[in-house]
């Protein structure tokens, strides 16, 4: 049974994130993921399904390897969604930062 996954769920989780971060740049299979972590196999092979349930990572066969790479799609989909909450905090932090300048030079 292939349950639907939240991705944002998927991403709270730390391990999940460094391997989001491990693949940005490369696939890889799971056994040269898995040793870059202090973790056994098993847990990391439960991420990796969870990060493919949720479509942030696709699997490609070559041979008896199964190689892991980033779904561009997904991740841009999920770019897409929170950045009307960056240009948010951006402007918010941009006004406070102008009151901070007038409240120092006010200060004088």
């Amino acid at each position: 049974m292939n349950l639907r996954r939240d991705v944002f769920q998927a991403i709270a989780d730390p391990t999940r994130r460094a391997i989001l971060l491990l693949l940005a740049s490369q696939s890889m299979t799971a056994g040269a993921i898995a040793a870059n972590f202090d973790t056994a196999r098993p847990t990391i092979s439960k991420h990796l399904q969870i990060l493919t349930e949720c479509e942030l990572l696709a699997q490609t066969q070559s041979g008896r390897e199964v190689h892991y790479h980033i779904n561009a799609k997904k991740m841009k989909d999920v770019a897409d969604f929170i950045e009307p909450f960056r240009q948010i905090w951006d402007d918010r932090f941009n006004k406070l930062e102008a009151i901070m300048k007038t409240y120092q030079q006010n200060k004088k």
